[in-house]
């Protein structure tokens, strides 16, 4: 059994009870202690997580489409162990879903899942207007050990309006992850362009995700935004 904890905010600390498999973002590893000589060992995902070939394969093809690929590797653990892993001094938060709990990720911020962690990648069609728009991640919970790792560049902030119902509105570029009430959730696409974007003369937030207060569902962006989108302008 493996269990997830943060160290000082920038690291993930897997802690492996006898035999168990993680997957994680590849070279991310940064050190491990295990009794007895090392009891865990590294193989490079060349297709993805599913354990069906073909599902595998088409994964593979759809996150290269997509621009949601992520090179991930396996690790297997076979005993007792605590390994720790990080990227680029990210900060890591941790999620522990609920069997048959979804959450969205954006690939590039996906640090670490487990096993009973259902891996797929999936369309929500605003590809044209940000640069990670077009698909992203999904982690289903399969069973009662599903934990997932993301990573965030600075503290991250939660928007939530499950109590409020509130609407939230949020840059595609800051989102990391959404996770809804009931099934995927996915945002409304909420576009604002006019004759000003032609000219230069736009606000440079013309397009935003946003989920109504008949969406209840729990948000977390970044304060910093991907390079990425179109900009449109005449000089």
């Amino acid at each position: 059994m493996l269990s997830f904890e943060t160290v000082n905010e920038l690291t993930l600390k897997v802690t492996c009870t006898g035999n168990d498999v993680l997957f994680t973002k590849a070279g991310a590893f940064i050190a491990g202690d295990s009794a007895g000589g090392k009891n865990y060992k590294f193989e490079k995902l060349l297709l993805g997580p599913q354990n069906n070939l073909a599902q595998a394969a088409l994964g593979s093809l759809m996150r290269r489409v997509t621009g949601e690929n992520i090179p991930l590797m396996k690790v297997m653990f076979s005993g007792d162990s605590v390994t720790y892993y990080a990227s680029y001094s990210q900060h890591v938060v941790i999620y522990k879903l609920a069997v048959g709990e979804v959450i969205s990720v954006e690939s590039e911020n996906i640090l670490a899942f487990t096993q009973d962690c259902k891996y797929d990648v999936r369309f929500i069609g605003c590809g044209v207007l940000s640069q990670k728009g077009l698909a992203t991640s999904t982690l289903t919970g399969a069973g009662a050990n599903a934990y997932v790792a993301v990573l965030c560049d600075g503290n991250p902030i939660v928007l939530s309006n499950i109590q409020s119902r509130n609407t939230i509105s949020v840059d595609p570029d800051a989102v990391i992850c959404w996770m809804g009430q009931s099934g995927y959730c996915d945002p409304n696409i909420k576009t604002d362009l006019s004759w000003k974007n032609l000219i230069g003369q736009a606000s440079g937030e013309s397009y935003a995700f946003e989920w109504s207060g008949n969406q209840p569902v729990s948000v977390i962006i970044q304060p910093t935004e991907r390079r990425g989108g179109i900009r449109v302008g005449v000089d």
